[in-house]
């Protein structure tokens, strides 16, 4: 009698993994997770430093990232972010009054009109333009895939929008959503964006972020509930490749260890997804590499007392981009306050010391926040994230991946992946999740009915 369970490997523990194994295990498979690096979360981890917790980036949400928020329920975190009850996001000049992108109770897209109207970074000539390229850019269609040919600058630009425009009001949004400025960035990436997030409904917008150590948040909360539910997980699991064995099945290669599975799901950036599957098996997998990468840079400093009482603020006329009150996060409770500066498409400053951007951000926050420049930082640290993303540039959307392969029963899952999103955490969890329902119908499927057995014992699941 055979009443083995139908089995998935993940290969992979970032957030794409983690969704794939939580939903292919939620769907009665018996499901492995092997992760090559010795934590779970992918691009998502903290670390401790002198007592202190530090994500390696700032990551954030919109009340739109709906399979992200399903996610974070099912493992349990959803008490560990804070979602903003109504948009709200203040834009700091050096020197100057402050802004603020915020929401009011009106229907998309007239809830951002107060904001517009008021907004002192932009001239009122600049904000009439504004309000009519939003209005164009709503008519696009995200999915014609011609839009994906043009750059957004080259869009923003045809309709009026000049450099001080760009600054003071676009690259806000799209710069952290996609992670390129928008002079460089898919208009095709660039008009999902602005339609999901701010044009299409009114309080998908909102953000939110984490209250606690993002390890603390994913890797944690996601190993406990897959172990809970039956699931092995692996890390220091180093695999070399994914085939098809000779009976029809996949199998994953370890070091010195074969894994047979009922199905696979490769969850692994797009630059190392390539080289685990046989030539052939996905359409322009030659090509994963083109699509390349941008960088990521956070430096996180920590007072001797509070400086501000914002809990996020964007900033222009600064190289601040964005900076976040880190300090519950940090577990900082003796009154000093730590900020996260986050720097997106950060190639200018990926390969700079870190004590000159301790320096030259200590500098700039004390610009944009008065009570800085009288305060001591007593720690600090920078992060680095050299291939944070892919570049959410033209041609990006030929290069995405389908989640199916050629191979049968083995599928890919990624925010490089084509769910049609940037590279977000949304991107991550929606093709994993994906991955794990085809992962799961699949190995349904390939595993023998109990009671279909010849009586003979089952073959061994892993081989030396």
């Amino acid at each position: 009698m055979n009443d083995r369970r139908p089995s998935v490997v993940v290969v992979g523990g970032g957030l794409a993994g983690l969704a794939a194994g939580v939903e292919a295990a939620d769907r009665g498979a018996a499901v492995t997770v092997l992760e090559r690096r010795p934590r779970l979360g992918g691009a998502t981890w903290s670390f401790e430093h002198r007592g202190i917790s530090f994500d390696n980036g700032q990551h954030v949400f919109m009340r739109c990232c709906e399979a992200y928020l399903k996610f974070l329920e099912r493992i349990g975190s959803a008490g560990d972010v804070r979602l903003q009850s109504r948009l709200e996001v203040p834009v700091l000049r050096p020197g100057g009054p402050a802004g603020a992108i915020r929401r009011t109770r009106g229907p998309a897209p007239l809830h951002l009109l107060a904001a517009l109207v008021t907004y002192p970074h932009l001239s009122r000539r600049r904000r009439l333009a504004v309000i009519r390229a939003a209005l164009a850019l709503r008519r696009l269609d995200p999915d014609d895939v011609a839009l994906d040919r043009l750059t957004f600058g080259e869009w923003l630009a045809a309709r009026g929008q000049d450099a001080a425009t760009v600054e003071g009001f676009w690259d806000l949004i799209v710069l952290p959503t996609v992670n390129v400025p928008a002079a460089e960035a898919s208009l095709k990436l660039a008009a999902m964006v602005f339609q999901t997030g701010l044009l299409s409904r009114s309080d998908a917008a909102d953000i939110g972020w984490a209250t606690v150590p993002l390890s603390v948040l994913h890797g944690e909360a996601a190993r406990r509930t897959l172990e809970a539910a039956g699931a092995e997980v692996r890390t220091g699991a180093a695999v070399q490749g994914v085939r098809i064995g000779p009976t029809g099945g996949p199998v994953v290669e370890l070091d010195a260890e074969l894994i047979d599975a009922d199905a696979v799901v490769v969850a692994v950036p797009h630059d190392a997804a390539g080289g685990l599957l046989p030539p052939g098996a996905v359409p322009g997998q030659e090509r994963f590499g083109e699509l390349g990468t941008s960088p990521i840079v956070n430096v996180h400093l920590v007072y001797d007392r509070s400086v501000t009482e914002l809990p996020m603020a964007a900033a222009i006329g600064s190289d601040v981009e964005f900076v976040f009150d880190h300090t519950a996060a940090a577990g900082l409770d003796d009154g000093r306050q730590c900020l996260t500066i986050s720097l997106s498409a950060a190639k200018r400053y990926i390969g700079r010391r870190a004590s000159d951007l301790v320096d030259h951000f200590g500098a700039e926050v004390a610009r944009l926040l008065p009570a800085a420049a009288g305060a001591r930082i007593t720690e600090s640290m920078v992060t680095r994230e050299q291939a944070a993303t892919f570049l959410g540039a033209p041609g990006s959307h030929a290069l995405r991946a389908d989640g199916r392969t050629a191979l049968e029963g083995v599928f890919l899952a990624g925010a490089w992946c084509d769910t049609g999103w940037p590279a977000t955490m949304e991107g991550a969890v929606r093709s994993g999740v994906q991955a794990g329902r085809l992962a799961a119908d699949r190995a349904v499927a390939a595993s023998p009915a109990p009671g279909s057995g010849s009586g003979a014992p089952d073959e061994p699941a892993v081989a030396a």
